[in-house]
């Protein structure tokens, strides 16, 4: 039973436990409310399903590896600053590798719930670029996010299957092959923009800003 730290910290690191001594698929809101030494109430007060606790867990490596880049401007190049960035997320995730297997293989079998868990990985891999100082806005800016978000889901399945050093040779590989990409959508962009600034003098059409999907609402559909 988790006795010290905030409801909610209690909350995921039960979470994080029992996810690495059994099948997460397995694994009960009331295991989890028990687990944490908190009521059914209370954690429905928390969170709304076991995919807002692995979300808020997220969130939670995004602070972990946030609060400790230099406070100094990197020189170095884009694609090893986004490297020494995510090298540090993969860090902060080695204590919990078989917890989140876990939740791998949960999420794998419910649509709903990798979608949901997808859009959290967007999200961090927004503020993994901000933070190496690379530019996540725009068309160009949202090729960037999805196609980091799924090269993160190949490290990962490396590092799962293998070890740190394995996942990351994947993230060098990734990182490389999505740089091809982006250079070849960067020159891409610049050549439509001309048609694109036509349009919007002619239509008035201006694109419609999506929502960031940074809380626990995201997970209503999330199974027990």
């Amino acid at each position: 039973m988790n006795s010290g730290g905030s409801p909610r910290d209690r909350v995921i690191n039960a979470t994080l436990q029992l996810a690495a001594r059994r099948e997460f698929g397995d694994v009960t809101l009331t295991d989890i409310a028990q687990e944490a030494g908190i009521s059914l109430a209370d954690l429905r007060e928390l969170f709304p399903s076991k995919g807002a606790i692995v979300g808020a867990f997220s969130r939670r490596i995004d602070r972990e590896v946030l609060d400790v880049l230099p406070k100094e401007a990197s020189h170095e190049p884009a694609r090893e600053r986004l490297y020494d960035v995510l090298r540090r997320r993969l860090d902060a995730l080695e204590p919990h590798r078989d917890a989140l297997a876990s939740v791998g293989r949960w999420a794998s079998r419910d649509p709903l719930t990798a979608a949901a868990l997808n859009r959290e990985t967007v999200n961090s891999m927004r503020f993994m670029l901000e933070a190496a100082d690379i530019d996540s806005e725009g068309p160009v800016g949202s090729l960037k996010l999805q196609g980091l978000a799924l090269a993160w889901s190949r490290v990962l399945e490396d590092w799962f299957a293998g070890d740190v050093h394995d996942a990351l040779s994947t993230l060098d590989r990734e990182l490389t092959r999505g740089e091809r990409y982006v250079d070849r959508a960067e020159d891409f962009a610049r050549l439509t923009r001309p048609f694109y600034s036509f349009a919007q003098s002619l239509f008035g059409w201006r694109p419609r800003r999506g929502r960031d999907h940074d809380d626990d609402s995201d997970y209503p559909h999330a199974r027990a």
